[in-house]
């Protein structure tokens, strides 16, 4: 049941109606219960039975943990129950035969909730249904936002009533979203996987551009999607958290990292990277490499099973470590060089970094991984025309100028809140935007090419 399938658009609907049916804290709370246990369940019953059976052991540990605070006990309940989550989680992505959607991001929102109320920065949630709610509220069940209990859980502890202009707030966001994954990443898909689906028979330049282009692709999926979350926790009046904020800007990969998937950046710093330094500083510079080194490859982990993902992350963690390291000769080229050289040229640099890492996420074979870096430089095998991938030019124009279109919204939506702007506008002026939009993605959307790709952790 994907945000832009049938079913789903049915269910939203209907929960959208019976939400606002009532503005009643209980009812509305049972509203989203079952809305998210039917969005859970219509992919499969385990699915949810997995989910519901990780949301009660939560509650109950972390209540278990609260009445023991201060209890040579404590830290072993804690150290059980995270062995138990990240055991759970390990064993359905390494050995199921069924790995249960979203497990990744609610195994990792579990397991902050019970490390705040050990370190004493939360209470535990004293009702189990709003306990449950926040673990499988739908919009945010299959690729996050990995939300925090002490950012969600007061909000789901409150009638919620309607409110016309959080509605349409909340509506331009997806119709944002929407046009990032319809317009932007499904139209380039097919034609990239048809590349990394068989690099040996593609040309040196076919190569180069897939793995030019599989970052735009892979930001507007996945932020694409997180725009639809944030807009539907708008319409049912929760504010969820941002998960992206302008990544190719970044002059270095640790910028681009605390831009990029932030719910999960923010979560590996603070639960592993921060303890794990504390832990380490008696080895000054080299407690701060060892600690990046593994949180880093705790993320490259995170995103799936088997050696090319742990790889990835490892590399991001060498740059990284790199970066900080050269720290003051980045310092002495960013007060020696012009700006409009040393911005641009680190922009760059950050980007292609980035770029050919990913070729470790993106391909499943390591001898492909492998031949991809040895034919990058290849060149042509014909002729220039080769350089389409198998794309019609005038979908190239489309997707070219939709990308354009997309770096150039979130380069003013950062100085100013475009979507609130266009809300203060005359009514014929809003509408025409509206209309332009939906016209752009029904004429030039890829329509059931793709699942989002991040569904798959």
């Amino acid at each position: 049941m994907e945000f832009l399938s049938l079913p789903y658009i049915v269910l939203i609907i209907l929960a959208f109606v019976l939400y606002y049916a009532k503005a009643n804290y209980h009812w509305q709370r049972a509203v989203l219960l079952l809305s998210s246990v039917i969005f859970i369940g219509y992919y499969h019953l385990m699915y949810l039975c997995v989910a519901v059976g990780i949301a009660l052991f939560t509650y109950y540990a972390g209540r278990l943990l609260h009445s023991k605070r201060g209890t040579k006990a404590s830290p072993y309940i804690l150290a059980g129950s995270i062995v138990a989550l990240a055991g759970g989680w390990l064993a359905a992505r390494y050995w199921s035969p069924l790995f249960p959607l979203g497990i990744s991001f609610y195994t990792f929102q579990a397991l902050s909730y019970l490390i705040e109320i050990y370190w004493e920065e939360e209470d535990p949630e004293p009702d189990l249904l709003n306990f449950t709610l926040y673990m499988l509220l739908f919009m945010k069940f299959l690729s996050g936002p990995i939300e925090r209990g002490y950012d969600l859980l007061p909000q789901l502890k409150k009638a919620h009533p309607f409110c016309y202009e959080n509605i349409t707030y909340g509506m331009k966001f997806i119709v944002v979203g929407a046009f990032m994954k319809l317009v932007i990443a499904d139209r380039i898909a097919p034609f990239l996987n048809a590349v990394f689906g068989a690099v040996h028979g593609a040309s040196g330049i076919q190569l180069l551009e897939s793995t030019l282009l599989y970052p735009i692709q892979l930001y507007a999926d996945f932020a694409g999607y997180t725009n639809m979350a944030i807009g539907f926790g708008i319409m049912f009046g929760f504010k969820l958290s941002p998960n992206f904020n302008r990544p190719f800007v970044s002059l270095t990969t640790g910028e681009l990292w605390r831009r990029w998937h932030m719910s999960l950046s923010f979560w590996v710093r603070d639960y592993v990277f921060v303890p794990l330094s504390a832990e380490t500083r008696r080895w000054k510079s080299w407690g701060i490499y060892f600690s990046l080194l593994v949180t880093f490859t705790a993320i490259g982990v995170w995103h799936g099973a088997g050696w090319n993902y742990a790889i990835y992350g490892l590399i991001q963690g060498v740059i990284i470590i790199y970066e900080t390291a050269a720290a003051t000769q980045r310092d002495w080229l960013q007060k020696h060089m012009p700006k409009q050289i040393y911005k641009p040229l680190f922009i760059i640099r950050t980007y292609l970094l980035f770029a050919f890492s990913l070729l470790f996420f993106r391909i499943e074979k390591m001898s492909d991984i492998c031949y991809v870096y040895r034919h990058v430089f290849d060149g042509v095998n014909t002729s220039f025309k080769e350089t389409n991938l198998g794309m019609p030019d005038f979908n190239w124009i489309a997707f070219g100028i939709a990308v354009v279109l997309m770096f150039v919204f979130e380069y003013f939506n950062s100085k100013r809140d475009l979507l609130k702007l266009v809300t203060r506008q005359k009514v014929w002026f809003r509408w025409a935007i509206y209309y332009v939009m939906i016209m752009l993605i029904f004429l030039f959307g890829a329509f059931g090419v793709e699942d989002f790709i991040y569904i798959q952790f």
